[in-house]
């Protein structure tokens, strides 16, 4: 007896020891993420700019020297910086201090609806901090410090995720972190271009529908940037408060860049994050060969397209790039198309982009653009507007609002149509890209010398009306539709019938309603709907693999 009492007195002992041990192995794993997770700003000379302040025009409208900021009667924010790195960045946020903080609570308001752990995002904070721990190694200097800049406009209420700069630094990532580590269903954009003789006057013509979807709030205040930088060329871009890095811009010299994200896989750390690629191919770059040989030069930790048009070459073709390698596509004809899969030889016959092919929904959209392209026959900036609206699938079928496979999948943050030669483009307005497109003409823009009175400076003569769809009994019942998704998202009551009947072709509808009959434990119930979203067009193997592997634990539980 006294023998068991010493051998349970002895492992007691040793899992005590066992136990400190592990936390204080805890401890310096911790110690150590928070150490090499710190990422100091960047030493820069003269803050003088810090001291600037903006005078208010009204109530919506800034200047500060020959910079300033607006928001438009078409409810998109308008803003010109210009000079220094440092300085430019310091104008941004003074003129959007508002939106940078803003922005920054959408953002983090749905990364809590996304993981509502207090302790797993404590968690995920170090971890992605490690994983970015050697980026701003990978950043240019240059937008460093305009990084930097923009930082002292940010909330101090975020303190406990990081530092302003390290937590904006960060923010320019996060596109590429979540597409990294989960391949997650934030990004399926599309873009295109025709010249020559598939222009109507053979002129280039650049359409994109950059669908990123990180909550409603998110998109809320589209910016429309028009950057005169100390080097490099004019450019504009449609951004968002406090990003500094690029999704959808052009330059003076009529070149464009839009990104395409493609599938990628788990990288060991974090290298330029993509949209600061694509800010330094516009800001820096006249032509393909240039804009390929700034993405030659920076390494990325994922996979990504950039399609580029260029109205000195009156040609498009798209950058392909992986960690790992970098191709250009040329189609070597009048047209050219892009959604989150490759083309070129070498990049198309990966593995990864094999599996994007079979199990995305990249390949059907991709068919259907090239069904519009063919069916309307010489492009012009109205018919691409009437592509990147376009919300059928494959030979005009209904396959439900909201589709992925859908050109208009009734998430766009923004979509946009570029004129190179003619240095013109035209912005959506909300709802998606359903909204007026708003024209811009750069020759215009950049010979303004500041901001003296409040006005509008787009062009009002060139503006494309809105969608007429918004008009319409199908888009009430999809506004109906997207409550009903938002209640079963936030595990609130929902009416499936109703949810079902608001959008009847789309699968989704029916998958939700099965989870949502499922969580209930209505089995039987919710085996129905899972049978019926089968039979519409299912989006990604992904999906249809959730509802099989559901219709069989109905089975089980029934």
């Amino acid at each position: 007896m006294a023998n068991g009492k010493k051998i349970a007195k002895r492992i007691f002992k040793g899992f005590l020891y066992f136990m400190g041990f592990l936390a204080l192995l805890l401890a310096g794993l911790f110690i150590y993420l928070y150490i090499v997770a710190r990422m100091p700003p960047p030493e820069v000379a003269d803050k003088g700019a810090l001291a600037w302040q903006r005078r208010a025009l009204d109530s919506t409208a800034f200047t500060l020297g020959n910079n300033w900021f607006r928001k438009s009667r078409s409810g998109l924010y308008e803003m010109y910086v210009e000079g220094k790195p440092f300085e430019r960045g310091v104008v941004y946020g003074k003129l959007a201090a508002e939106l940078v903080q803003r922005q920054e609570d959408h953002f983090t308001e749905q990364i809590g609806k996304m993981v509502p752990s207090k302790s797993y995002q404590h968690f995920l904070k170090y971890l992605i901090g490690w994983f970015n721990r050697h980026m701003d190694e990978n950043v240019p200097e240059e937008y460093k410090e305009e990084i930097y800049g923009v930082s002292f406009a940010a909330s101090d209420k975020y303190g406990y995720i990081g530092s302003n700069y390290q937590r904006i630094m960060n923010y320019h990532a996060a596109h590429d972190i979540g597409h990294a580590l989960q391949n997650l269903a934030l990004v399926g954009c599309t873009s295109f271009g025709t010249w020559n003789g598939r222009s109507a006057d053979s002129s280039l013509i650049i359409g994109r529908n950059f669908d990123f979807y990180v909550g409603d709030k998110f998109a809320e205040d589209k910016i429309v940037a028009f950057y005169r930088p100390e080097k490099g060329h004019p450019f504009m871009m449609i951004t968002w408060g406090g990003f500094t890095g690029v999704v959808s811009g052009m330059n003076t010299e009529g070149l464009t860049v839009t990104i395409n994200a493609a599938r990628s896989d788990i990288p060991s750390g974090s290298a330029t994050p993509v949209s600061l690629v694509a800010r330094e191919i516009l800001q820096y770059a006249k032509n393909i060969e240039e804009a390929y040989a700034i993405a030659q030069r920076r390494k990325m930790f994922v996979s990504e397209s950039f399609l580029v048009g260029s109205a000195k070459d009156n040609r498009a073709a798209i950058i392909e790039k992986t960690p790992e390698q970098l191709a250009l596509y040329d189609p070597k004809g009048d047209e050219i198309s892009c959604a989150n899969h490759f083309q070129s030889n070498s990049l198309g016959a990966s593995a990864s982009n094999q599996a994007q092919l079979a199990e995305s929904a990249s390949p059907y959209r991709y068919k259907r653009l090239q069904q519009l392209l063919e069916r309307n026959g010489k492009n012009t900036v109205a018919k691409t507007v009437a592509i990147l609206r376009d919300q059928k699938g494959l030979n005009d079928a209904d396959i439900g609002m909201g589709n992925e496979k859908a050109l208009n999948q009734l998430i766009a943050h923004h979509s946009v149509v570029f004129a190179p030669q003619e240095l013109k483009v035209w912005v959506s307005t909300a709802p998606w890209q359903l909204g007026e497109f708003v024209a811009y003409d750069l020759h215009k823009i950049f010979a303004m010398k500041g901001l003296p009175a409040d006005r509008e400076v787009c062009d009002s003569a060139a503006i494309i009306p809105a969608d007429t769809f918004l008009q319409t009994d199908n888009y009430r019942k999809f506004v109906d539709f997207r409550r009903w998704k938002a209640a079963f998202m936030d595990k609130q009551p929902v009416n499936v019938e109703q949810m079902v009947a608001d959008n009847p072709q789309y699968y989704h509808a029916y998958v939700m309603a099965g989870d949502y009959l499922y969580r209930q434990k209505q089995y039987a119930r919710a085996k129905t709907y899972y049978q019926q979203a089968l039979a519409k067009e299912i989006a990604t193997k992904a999906e249809k693999d959730h509802v099989l592997e559901r219709m069989a634990a109905c089975d089980k539980k029934q």
